[in-house]
């Protein structure tokens, strides 16, 4: 329960990263979410990721809505900064927040009913502006607080746990992401550790809109026969176009790897995205292919996984905005107000 404080004391042999930090240090509360729920691996996960990379967790600001998936932020970096907005507007608080401390590392939680229902206008927005963040969808297909009912993102055709059939054609965020221009877009398995660690740190490595969607089953409202969600339909259906590790470029790399099987691709910031493809017509730098390719597979009902588009080169929103390089909070009234001369320079410019 999350009233239950964790004891503060760590075992002195426990590993530290280069910044000082063992991995105890990136946990949050005790999770009250049920047992089983993959949501909590996705926890998991941002923790195995941000410890690996070194990130001191008070340089995070993390955020989300309403739901279950939104409910994790407590149970992990809980030294970081944190936010929980009102349903489905987590991407416009984030955006405001971003705008005001760029220094930040902003990491949005999110859920199917919080982003692909109420909040579909606003993940729509944040995607589009390329908000420099790492926006995860924990996609589990039903409305978990609610008892089950049928989420935006259910499949066409998929049962629930009473026998309903769904007949809504289902909102698909990973094409939605890469129809509004997200620079990054990726879809892994709560269950895929191997695979879904690497992929957050390319996010958090990414500058621009990170899109990560995570099928994350419900163990207690989608965990059936007839369920596309479910533990065992997704293990039995996951294809994988390729699978990643991400390298600090700071690290000296000493991997060997035959021609041909691995693609370096160099994020602007320095650090590398190592990319191995499992499939050798899969080209994550096309995104027209990439969603044709996405298309193909659903048809035959295939759930690919893998980082699915790529632009190394984008920009962010500050970028775009042509914002200041000191954060806006760190701003004091001489430059914040300039004075009349100042403004009288700028209208004249609108003349």
């Amino acid at each position: 329960m999350t009233y239950i404080t964790k004891p503060r004391l760590h075992h002195p042999s426990l590993t530290k990263n280069k910044v000082g930090y063992t991995r105890r240090d990136y946990e949050g509360k005790v999770s009250t979410l049920c047992a089983g729920c993959g949501h909590d691996s996705v926890s998991a996960a941002i923790i195995q990721a941000c410890w690996e990379l070194d990130i001191e967790p008070h340089r995070v600001a993390k955020l989300s809505g309403i739901g279950c998936s939104s409910k994790t932020p407590d149970y992990f970096l809980g030294a970081s900064h944190g936010f929980n907005t009102v349903h489905g507007r987590m991407p416009s608080v984030l955006t405001g927040a971003n705008l005001a401390n760029r220094d930040l590392l902003y990491l949005g939680v999110s859920g199917d009913g919080d982003s692909a229902s109420i909040g579909l206008g606003q993940f729509a927005h944040a995607m589009r502006r390329n908000v420099n963040m790492v926006y995860i969808v924990e996609n589990n297909g039903v409305y978990g607080l609610t008892k089950g009912q049928f989420s935006a993102t259910a499949d066409k055709g998929s049962k629930s746990k009473k026998g309903v059939v769904n007949q809504d054609s289902p909102v698909d965020l990973v094409g939605l992401a890469m129809q509004l221009g997200a620079s990054f877009v990726a879809r892994s398995f709560s269950g895929d550790k191997e695979q879904l660690v690497p992929l957050i740190k390319a996010a958090i490595g990414h500058g621009g809109a990170a899109f990560l969607d995570v099928i994350s089953p419900c163990v207690t409202f989608n965990n059936h026969a007839g369920s596309t969600r479910s533990y065992d339909w997704v293990r039995q259906h996951n294809e994988a176009v390729s699978r990643i590790d991400f390298i600090c470029g700071r690290a000296e790399i000493t991997a060997s790897y035959a021609p041909g099987e691995v693609v370096d691709v160099e994020q602007h910031d320095g650090s590398v995205l190592r990319l191995r493809k499992l499939h050798a017509d899969y080209d994550p730098t096309d995104r027209v292919a990439a969603m044709a390719s996405m298309q193909a597979h659903a048809a035959r009902g295939e759930l690919i996984t893998g980082l699915l588009y790529l632009e190394a080169e984008a920009g962010d929103l500050h970028a775009a905005q042509h914002t200041s390089r000191r954060p806006l909070n760190s701003l004091g009234r001489a430059e914040l107000c300039p004075g009349a001369a100042v403004l009288e320079r700028i209208n004249a410019g609108f003349r």
